[in-house]
């Protein structure tokens, strides 16, 4: 079987205060704008197959051909972020892919060992922290290729053409 070529279009980090690390990434990096999704709703959340809560924000901003997610978990459950960093630990944590063969990924991953640590739904949106910790040292993240989606990732890279500085954080 010919293997598809695959673009990461994103690198994301878990953090423990959002709108700090956002300035720091402002400051640094002079990247920006970021914009924040505040107790990120998600719906039919299970973690490594069973039903699971999740309460989290989210900061969204592009680097170039790269975007840049900034993560900040708010529960103590069990999630695909914690696998990763106790509370009070951040660092780096996913790659996302998108994807239009979403179910058969998730096989290809499941085949070679790597299950979907925590899967749901944003809007219509599936997606998957696939376990591949193993195999890559990060959690690989794959979202089904959706034109709602696109539509939020394509005006976050336009408002980072040319971005001035001014209004780093914005909410989405």
């Amino acid at each position: 079987m010919p293997h598809a070529t695959t673009s990461l279009i994103q690198a994301a980090w878990v953090v423990n205060d959002l709108e700090q690390s956002i300035l720091r990434w402002v400051d640094t990096l002079r990247v920006g704008p970021f914009f924040v999704v505040p107790h990120f709703k998600v719906a039919k959340v299970h973690y490594r197959g069973a039903p699971a809560t999740l309460d989290f924000s989210a900061a969204l901003a592009q680097a170039g051909p790269m975007q840049v997610e900034l993560i900040q978990q708010h529960n103590d459950g069990p999630s695909a972020y914690r696998d990763v960093f106790a509370k009070g630990q951040e660092g780096f944590h996913h790659c996302c892919v998108v994807t239009n063969t979403f179910e058969a990924d998730l096989e290809r991953h499941r085949t070679a060992g790597s299950i979907a640590a925590t899967q749901g739904f944003f809007g219509d949106m599936q997606y998957a922290y696939v376990d591949t910790r193993a195999r890559l040292g990060y959690m690989l993240e794959i979202i089904e290729d959706r034109d709602s989606i696109k539509e939020i990732f394509k005006m976050i890279a336009d408002a980072a053409v040319d971005w001035d500085g001014s209004k780093p954080i914005r909410y989405l």
